[in-house]
């Protein structure tokens, strides 16, 4: 059995989406100042690093995070890769999906940029006919390697609404520059967060 972890790490300068608050943790309570423990407060949002994003984020009446069932949390995953590709569409996912396949995580060029501290607005991202493709299929989970699927300022975010529309979670900010292509079991537990409108997660892959 192998396991990949393909979350990003938390931590203060991390990459964040433009606008997005950032990530900080300041003690509250330090041994070293002599207090009886350690215990930090942490500020982020809710879209820093591996994250989901529930149809809250985009649709009115949506389900938020913690109303997304663990059925579609959990389960078979397909890791298809896609390096080479600038923008991933339809031909691409119909040649490389296989049958049956529910659950999609893209791995693209977009690899390092996760680890970088400027944003990179020239990043891979799914195009609409690919998220008309996915929302036909039924995909019911979406995941890619940068902090969004959807190209960089695309008026009116298409994409987001169409996967979030049929159904589909958006998870975003994984790290899968060490995970071949292939099938495996996935494991995306966001925090829950009663309302939220999306959350960071631990993403685990097994082979």
């Amino acid at each position: 059995m192998t396991l990949y972890d393909v979350t990003v790490p938390l931590r203060t300068g991390m990459v964040t989406f433009p606008g997005d608050p950032p990530f900080s943790m300041t003690p509250c309570f330090e041994r070293k100042k002599g207090d009886p423990f350690d215990l930090a407060l942490l500020s982020m949002g809710t879209h820093i690093g591996t994250h989901v994003d529930p149809p809250a984020h985009y649709l009115d009446g949506g389900a938020t995070v913690d109303r997304i069932p663990l059925e579609t949390l959990v389960g078979e995953a397909f890791v298809l890769d896609l390096r080479g590709k600038r923008s991933i569409g339809e031909n691409d996912l119909e040649k490389g999906l296989p049958p049956g396949i529910t659950r999609l995580l893209l791995k693209t060029d977009n690899g390092s940029l996760l680890f970088q501290k400027e944003f990179c607005k020239d990043y891979v991202s799914l195009s609409e006919d690919g998220a008309r493709f996915l929302a036909e299929r039924r995909i019911r989970l979406v995941g890619i390697d940068y902090l969004s699927i959807e190209r960089f300022q695309n008026p009116g975010a298409p994409v987001h609404r169409t996967l979030l529309k049929a159904g589909a979670l958006i998870v975003e900010g994984l790290n899968l520059t060490e995970v071949p292509s292939g099938r495996y079991e996935i494991f995306c537990l966001p925090l829950l967060i009663k309302g939220a409108d999306g959350a960071p997660a631990r993403v685990i892959l097994r082979k």
